[in-house]
C-alpha cells in the first residue's frame, strides 16, 4: 500500500492517521519533492478508469493562478499529463494505490472506512 500525498496537507494527515489506527501497512511519497513521472501518470489514469481531469488538484492554488479551470478542456491529454508531471501541487490528492487499484482525493476516505 502506497499513500501519495503532501505531507502539509490535511487531508492527507487525516487518511495517515486512520492507516495507522486501523494498523494498515504503507508507504508514504511525498509528491512535491518526488514527482509523479508522466508514465506514472498515466499508469494510474488508465486504472482508475477515472477521467483525467479527476487528477488535478482543482482547489489548488496553483490551479487557480494557471487557470486551468478555463483551459483543461481544450487542452490535449498529453499536455495534462505534461503539467501534472511539472509540479505536485497541481496533482489531486491524496491518492492510495492498494493491490492495483487506484483511489484518489475523497475515494481514500471511503475505502478506508
Amino acid at each position: 500500500m502506497e499513500l501519495l500525498g503532501y505531507k502539509k496537507c490535511s487531508t492527507c494527515k487525516a487518511v495517515e492517521k486512520i492507516l495507522k489506527s486501523k494498523g494498515f501497512e504503507y508507504t508514504f511519497r511525498d509528491i512535491t519533492e518526488d514527482k509523479l513521472s508522466i508514465s506514472e501518470l498515466k499508469t494510474m489514469h488508465k486504472n482508475s478508469k477515472l477521467p483525467l481531469k479527476k487528477f488535478f488538484n482543482t482547489s489548488g492554488i496553483l490551479y487557480r493562478e494557471m487557470e486551468l479551470s478555463k483551459k483543461l478542456d481544450t487542452m490535449d491529454e498529453e499536455k495534462q499529463f505534461e503539467l501534472l508531471a511539472s509540479d505536485g501541487k497541481l496533482v489531486k490528492r491524496p491518492i492510495l494505490l492498494v493491490d492495483g487499484k487506484i483511489y484518489v482525493g475523497a475515494e481514500v476516505k471511503k475505502y478506508l472506512e
